[in-house]
């Protein structure tokens, strides 16, 4: 199984890197980064402190679509968009775990989907996963009477707010209450707002130091709180679920799946 690694010289690309290598049954095709990134040429074993492969670090990432049977993704969204284009035009599958994708971006990756099989997740934590089949089940357990908000907190170099991972806790939430997210969200709030409107999911937004990424779900009524959280001590709890979904997505027909697909849940 050939997987390539798109953004193969940031933080999260190259633990992708090292996770493909690390695995039995999987090779790694190649990996590209940016143009002009120092990474371009050199080789991918030496880049994430291995052995060397053989395979320099590329810049053309269509090349690497046509070498590969899956490519993982967190890029950036304007990226990604173009990946999945390559993806669609070389029958290559693909993992998406890019954060702050627009609803057109979204639109533009189902459309993609009708031609190739897609895994996108906000999270690919086998534990987050759990956490959003969590949310939904006690959103639809406990009442209106219980207001729910998300806190969550991320490393200082973090460039998208609410987080992903936040916002799908969200839809979670709101599928659990048969309500629409986007009716309910309360992202920002500053100065005298009034009291909090029933029904509401609030989201607060921490920024700060290297935090991997925390996240708090609050179900809070008169009397008492429930509380489901995740902590996430390092990346590689992530590269572990994308390597998990590239293996699980090979010779599935198209279509756009979740983590929640590739676990069972």
């Amino acid at each position: 199984m050939k997987i390539g690694i798109v953004g193969c010289a940031g933080r999260m690309g190259q633990m992708l890197v090292r996770e493909v290598l690390d695995n039995e049954g999987m090779a790694l095709s190649g990996g590209t980064d940016r143009i002009g990134s120092d990474a371009v040429g050199r080789d991918l074993g030496s880049l994430v402190g291995r052995t060397e492969t053989g395979l320099a670090v590329g810049c053309d990432p269509s090349e690497l679509f046509g070498a590969s049977d899956v490519v993982i993704d967190f890029t950036v969204p304007a990226a990604t968009i173009q990946h999945v284009e390559f993806a669609a035009a070389n029958a290559c599958a693909m993992v998406i775990g890019t954060t702050g994708l627009t609803a057109e971006h979204e639109a533009l990756i189902r459309q993609a989907a009708t031609r190739i099989p897609i895994v996108r997740a906000a999270n690919m934590s086998v534990g987050v996963n759990l956490l959003f089949a969590m949310v939904e089940k006690v959103a639809a357990t406990l009442g209106d009477d219980y207001d729910i908000e998300i806190v969550e907190m991320h490393h200082r170099h973090k460039v998208d707010a609410p987080s992903g991972t936040a916002l799908a806790l969200g839809k979670a939430a709101a599928a659990g209450r048969a309500v629409n997210l986007d009716d309910v969200a309360q992202r920002v709030r500053d100065g005298i707002t009034g009291p909090r409107k029933a029904g509401d999911i609030g989201f607060a937004t921490l920024r700060g130091g290297d935090v991997v990424g925390d996240h708090d779900v609050i179900f809070a009524a008169e009397g008492e709180r429930i509380i489901l959280s995740h902590k996430a001590s390092s990346r590689q709890v992530f590269a572990k679920g994308a390597v998990r979904a590239a293996r699980w997505i090979q010779g599935k027909p198209a279509g756009l799946y979740s983590m929640r697909d590739v676990l069972g849940l």
